[in-house]
């Protein structure tokens, strides 16, 4: 494996490994005030695990909904990549990531696993637990799993965060399959159509694509932002996404602070979403300030594991896995199946072809992975 191969695998290790601990992070003081959640911590914000109480039992560094569908992004990206090796398209069929929401929303439902059809991801326990998930999500993958009617956009005015919380790895997809920033861009912003009807929600989740492409190919974060906004204003609508990015970056240019971050928003909503996650990251670029622009990024009164999750993805992305705080990084929930679908995913784009000639077809992949 060359140098270029190892950063590869680093940086998406990194970027979905980062938006994982990001929202494990901010998810037990999503519904919490700031003055609440500073005396609870303390002035250096959130910078370990809270424990979340279920039960009896006392656990520390879940994921949420935000890390969920993240992984089923993951998964039905890989799909998508099969299905068009066995075809010999070079073209990604983005219907089966619908599905693969679809196969979240079983996980919600409490919809038993259909055996070889759908596949490992779907079967893993830790995934079948309901955790907060966003109700846009939920009322419009319940329409489309009732048309089944994959690949069409939600029929909602939505642009809440959950279409770009889980729009990171649209930016993974090597340049054989999205030879361009526009194609990961575009791919994103379908992606997040499938459950948010607002442009705001599509566009803000194809310029993090954008983003995270930019950085996985190795631009500084400002040339990334740069290569992002250039790209964002050649869309109709494109107008609260850009702001809220140009207001990020200029309120970087501030010592950061809790009354500079409310600022930009709550990250209830996609622009915010992204403008408070790339202003802690501005605040903290350096690789050994990962865990100074995670606690920026959840220590505030809003939706702090959406934005703690978008602010690791792009940190994760910039710097790779090795800077993920080692602390947080050990403790996450699943990181043995999150690090298997990442290696997977990085297989499949990669190398996936070996497994559609012989001997590879004979192997089960194919019942892993189907192309469906």
């Amino acid at each position: 494996m060359n140098c270029e191969d190892l950063i590869y695998r680093s940086r998406v290790s990194g970027c979905i490994l980062g938006g994982a601990i990001g929202d494990a992070l901010g998810a037990p003081v999503e519904f919490l005030g700031a003055k609440d959640i500073l005396d609870r911590v303390g002035p250096k914000g959130v910078t370990e695990y809270l424990p979340t109480t279920v039960g009896n039992k006392r656990y520390y560094g879940l994921i949420t909904d935000d890390t969920q569908m993240t992984l089923f992004t993951l998964e039905g990206l890989i799909r998508a990549c099969g299905k068009s090796i066995e075809s010999g398209s070079a073209d990604l069929d983005l219907s089966l990531v619908h599905r693969a929401y679809d196969r979240w929303l079983d996980t919600q439902n409490g919809k038993r696993a259909d055996g070889i059809k759908d596949g490992w991801l779907v079967a893993q326990a830790w995934l079948r637990s309901p955790r907060a998930p966003g109700e846009t999500c939920l009322n419009a993958l319940q329409e489309t799993a009732f048309s089944e009617q994959f690949g069409r956009a939600a029929s909602n005015d939505s642009k809440g965060c959950g279409g770009i919380m889980r729009s990171a790895p649209f930016g993974l997809v090597p340049k054989k399959y999205f030879p361009t920033l526009k194609d990961r861009f575009e791919a994103a912003a379908r992606g997040a159509s499938y459950t948010h009807g607002h442009v705001t929600g599509q566009l803000a989740s194809g310029a993090l694509a954008t983003l995270i492409g930019a950085l996985i190919e190795g631009e500084t974060l400002q040339e990334a932002i740069d290569m992002t906004l250039a790209l964002l204003r050649q869309y109709p609508g494109h107008e609260e996404t850009s702001r809220a990015i140009e207001q990020a970056v200029l309120a970087a240019q501030q010592p950061a602070s809790l009354e500079v971050l409310e600022s930009l928003g709550g990250g209830w909503i996609a622009e915010e979403t992204l403008a408070i996650s790339l202003y802690a990251a501005l605040c903290f670029p350096n690789k050994n300030q990962v865990l100074q622009a995670l606690s920026l990024a959840v220590t505030h009164s809003g939706d702090a594991d959406s934005t703690g999750a978008v602010c690791g993805n792009i940190l994760g992305a910039l710097h790779g896995q090795e800077a993920l705080p080692p602390q947080l990084l050990f403790e996450v929930e699943g990181r043995g199946p999150i690090l298997q679908l990442i290696d997977d995913f990085i297989l499949q784009f990669t190398r996936g072809s070996d497994f559609y000639s012989d001997p590879g077809r004979f192997t089960r992949w194919m019942e892993r992975y189907p192309s469906r």
